[in-house]
């Protein structure tokens, strides 16, 4: 038991307490830009400026504190209910002020720099997340847990995603290799090489990006390019989650072996073309469909 002998050393312990208290409250993390972000204590009203950075943080266990999303926020079912405030490359700045968020998740290469300086300049932490792996996927949802106190969900859900993944890389380690063109754009024609998390996934699965040495991360093409790479599968998105209709340009030439060996196969686009742990479900997808490529040979 602690004794005071004077008010003036009650009123010191008393400081000291709180300002212990406080730093036990701070909360830092490292974003993907390289910048330390942190908080006097953890987010409560967090603005989410892409459909990917919201699936996360609903992954990281703190949906019921996202306070503002952007258009095509559809997942989870939750989201649709939020506030937007535009779209990730036009966001209603001032709408999003109102909201008083306490945290921004930004999107590295989706949100238009001067948009991210603009909040920051505004006195708003602006956290900002590009995942390019699977466990970057993993490590961005501990980032987020950690600003939102939400670990014990987020943690969790981090570490689901990763024991999944590596249960799919055991899985298909020694796979017969098939080459692979995925879409991920109609016009102009867009796929990606091996660096894009998707083109992980095609590694994953034992595919191989027949457009993977490309630099661009999503370099253009041209239906010759394709027709001459001669994959043996093709995957595509589409405009919507059960919109295959991409898929059907390529069923006019039958000298491809994906179209001979009708190897055309749609994923639902937001399976693979959003960063986060519903890519799992994606990739299992994904390794389904080669390895009913695999079948028809």
């Amino acid at each position: 038991m602690l004794i005071f002998s004077s008010p003036l050393q009650v009123i010191i312990a008393a400081s000291l307490l709180w300002q212990g208290t406080a730093v036990a409250k701070e909360v830092c993390a490292e974003d993907d830009t390289g910048a330390q972000v942190c908080l006097d204590q953890p987010a409560t009203r967090i603005a989410a400026l892409s459909p990917g950075a919201t699936e996360l943080v609903w992954a990281a266990g703190a949906g019921d504190q996202v306070v503002a999303v952007v258009s095509y926020s559809d997942y989870p079912e939750e989201a649709k209910d939020v506030t937007s405030v535009g779209s990730h490359t036009r966001m209603d700045l001032e709408r999003l002020m109102e909201l008083e968020p306490d945290l921004v998740i930004g999107w590295v290469t989706g949100n238009p720099p001067e948009q991210l300086e603009a909040l920051q300049e505004l006195g708003l932490p602006v956290f900002s997340i590009e995942p390019r792996t699977f466990e970057a996927v993993s490590h961005t949802i501990e980032r987020l847990a950690t600003l939102a106190g939400t670990e014990e969900e987020g943690f969790a859900e981090a570490d689901r995603f990763r024991q999944g993944i590596a249960e799919l890389e055991k899985q298909y380690r020694k796979a017969d290799p098939v080459p692979v063109f995925y879409q991920v754009w109609d016009e102009p024609l867009m796929t990606v090489n091996d660096e894009h998390l998707i083109g992980k996934v095609i590694s994953l699965c034992g595919g191989v990006n027949v457009f993977g040495d490309l630099e661009r991360l999503v370099p253009r093409i041209s239906p010759e390019a394709v027709i001459g790479a001669n994959p043996e599968a093709i995957l595509a998105g589409g405009m919507g989650e059960e919109n295959r209709h991409w898929l059907t340009r390529w069923e006019e030439f039958p000298s491809i072996d994906a179209t001979a060996r009708d190897n055309l196969y749609f994923i639902p686009p937001s399976l693979v073309q959003r960063p986060t742990p519903r890519m799992l479900e994606g990739s299992r997808l994904f390794c389904e469909k080669l390895d009913d490529a695999r079948a028809k040979r």
